[in-house]
């Protein structure tokens, strides 16, 4: 016994390790073996939160030079809309500068790579395609669920409207020639246009127009059949609005002189996959929480009676009622409680994930948008109908002050995109990372303390059992001689 003690005591003490088979502790086994395996998945853990920073430091370094370009190029369209002394041949160069670098963004959207991973493709985000006119896929976040198979149903409870003034007293030839001051007001800018006696109604609304673009105000202006002035904001929604005065009551204010405020434009409200969004302008966006539309966004186009009367009769099979009889009130169409459905939304998540802890599900995400110029500055109202970043032209003055506006709207993607990773890098990887290296450290001691051998304690349990197993061996020595002893007195 003395022998098979020392023997454990030599192993311990040249292992290091004092629990080497289930049978030296089985209760002591069981818990270290399953540390073991949680220490093993947070070193691997580790290393993928370390590769997940490189993967978005490359990114937002990628990001970085899509931001130069387009600061530069927003310089361009500055210079272009210095109209004074810029001739053909100048705005003709400052568009070749900016479609170069324009191909330049779309070289680096396909190019930039982390290994065999594309970053800046739109590879790694959420895209979605419509049915139905009139509806358009924004975007997704990493919480939208996949919907690539059947789709999300989208149902429009209220059409967005625009803040609008509607004038109450015709601009006569009359009033014009009496010199008519027209003004509206937006977000402290104003534009202001006084009639002279030469001028008509069309003219004189002309002037203003243009006075309303140089300010910069979104309001775009119109006559109706009675010769009554109507202004419209340019963007939908609760968000946007504007004020007007007139000299004369009724022809932009309710009195003359007074400042009033355009009725509020209103935002959409609906529904997608039957779940609660929020209605911003024309843009639907599921709400944080939802089972499978949560950041999802699609816009729906469309206002006005006439085009809530064709919706009802193309979505909803309800048949259009004729022109009222004459002394009869029109029926203002209404949509249902429970909404009209115009068409379906077909979300593919492709939002990458990093295992970044030593556990099942224990990841993390993000989308990573693209920056191809095709996908940048999407369905900006603009007077040069410009529908993306790629289609920007700054060889007129409303070009290059269009070119401005989309360019700002790109940079403030870009913008926002690189916020987006630096929150995830700094708040979820390199947070997690610190956290696991001090789990990691706790659990690798955690697991000594149960398994590895107590050197002084081992060394003290072989000293013993050394003197032990000497002291019985000399015991044997003396027992063997007494038979020897008893044989030599009977010889």
């Amino acid at each position: 016994m003395n022998d098979v003690n020392l023997s454990k005591n030599l192993e311990r003490l040249s292992s290091g390790v004092k629990i080497n088979r289930a049978v030296d502790g089985p209760a002591a086994f069981m818990i270290s073996e399953h540390m073991r395996s949680q220490i093993a998945g947070l070193d691997q853990a580790i290393d993928n939160s370390e590769v997940a920073v490189s993967l978005i430091q490359t990114t937002d370094a990628n990001m970085s030079e899509v931001s130069s370009l387009l600061n530069r190029m927003r310089q361009l369209a500055i210079h272009a809309a210095n109209e004074g002394p810029n001739n053909a041949a100048t705005l003709e160069a400052d568009q070749s500068e900016i479609h170069n670098i324009l191909q330049t963004i779309g070289d680096i959207a396909g190019k930039a790579q982390f290994g065999n991973v594309k970053l800046l493709d739109g590879s790694m985000e959420a895209t979605g395609t419509t049915t139905g006119d009139n509806l358009e896929f924004v975007g997704a976040s990493l919480k939208t669920g996949d919907s690539r198979e059947n789709g999300f149903e989208v149902r429009i409870k209220q059409l967005a409207t625009k803040a609008h003034v509607i004038g109450k007293t015709a601009l006569t030839q009359e009033i014009i020639s009496a010199g008519e001051t027209l003004t509206v007001f937006e977000d402290g800018k104003s534009a202001s246009y006084t009639t002279t006696k030469d001028d008509t109604a069309d003219i004189a609304l002309k002037n203003l127009q243009a006075k309303i673009d140089r300010a910069g105000i979104q309001v775009q202006s119109s006559l109706d059949e009675a010769g009554n002035i109507n202004l419209n904001h340019k963007q939908y929604g609760s968000a946007h609005s504007f004020q007007v005065t007139s000299s004369t009551a009724g022809v932009l204010s309710e009195q003359g002189g007074q400042i009033n405020v355009a009725a509020a434009g209103k935002d959409i409200i609906g529904t997608i996959n039957g779940e609660t969004t929020i209605g911003k302008g024309q843009i639907l966006t599921g709400i944080d929480g939802s089972k499978c539309v949560d950041g999802l966004k699609v816009r729906f186009y469309g206002e006005g009676k006439d085009f809530l009367r064709d919706i009802l009769c193309e979505v909803e099979d309800k048949p259009v009622d004729g022109e009222p009889a004459e002394g009869e009130q029109e029926q203002k169409p209404e949509i249902p409680p429970e909404g009209v459905a115009v068409g379906r939304v077909f979300v593919t998540q492709n939002g990458t994930k990093f295992q970044i802890g030593g556990n099942k599900l224990q990841t993390a995400g993000i989308s990573i948008k693209g920056v191809h110029p095709d996908t940048l500055a999407t369905n900006i109202v603009n007077q040069s109908d410009f529908n993306r970043l790629s289609d920007v032209d700054v060889r007129t003055f409303q070009g290059a002050q269009d070119t401005i506006m989309l360019v700002d709207e790109a940079i403030n993607q870009i913008t926002s995109n690189r916020a987006d990773l630096g929150a995830f890098q700094k708040n979820t990887l390199e947070s997690n990372l610190s956290n696991i290296r001090i789990a990691n450290e706790n659990l690798v001691s955690s697991e000594s303390i149960i398994r590895d051998t107590d050197m002084a304690k081992e060394m003290a349990s072989f000293t013993k059992n050394q003197i032990m197993s000497q002291s019985s061996n000399a015991m044997l020595a003396q027992a063997n001689q007494m038979p020897q002893r008893v044989l030599q007195l009977l010889g």
